[in-house]
This record gives structure tokens, sequence and C-alpha cells, in this order.
């Protein structure tokens, strides 16, 4: 028993299904679902393959080497904001 539904009453409603579609509807019904699996899972396979190559191909950076530095600017100090307010009063 398959949850009620015996074997029996599956081949029916196969039959009749059969009957309503005919058996070369439903090969090509088939075809077309196998074809958009093996589509599907080539797919994916690119794609792993592709972020298996981006992953290796990044470059590692090491802190430990020597680089130019640059010198940024504060924008403002907390000192020149509070006199900018008083000035705007």
């Amino acid at each position: 028993m398959l949850g009620g539904i015996s074997i029996w009453q599956l081949l029916i409603v196969l039959g009749i299904i059969i009957l309503i579609f005919g058996t070369k509807k439903l090969r090509n019904v088939g075809g077309d679902l196998g074809g958009a699996l093996k589509g599907f899972k080539k797919a994916m396979h690119e794609d792993d393959d592709k972020d298996k190559n981006d992953d290796a191909n990044q470059r590692h950076v090491s802190h430990e080497e020597p680089g130019d530095t640059y010198d940024v600017k504060p924008e403002q100090r907390t000192e020149d904001r509070a006199e900018h307010r008083d000035e705007r009063k």
C-alpha cells in the first residue's frame, strides 16, 4: 500500500493517461524533461568550475610586504566644528 493507493489503481491511472495522450506524446514529454535536467546539471557543473577558477585566480595579499602608505587629513576637529556652529548663529 502506498498511502491508500494500490498498485492496481496506479496502473489504471497510467493506462488512462496513455489512452488520452498516447505513447508518442508521453515519450516526447519524457525526452524534453530529460533534456532539461541534463542542461540544468551541465549549467550547475560549469558554474562550479567557474567559481573554482575565480577563487584560484584571486591574488593573495600579504600584509607583511612593504608598500606605499598615504597620509590622510582629518576632516575637521570637534573644536573647529563647534566654532563653525557658533559663527552660524
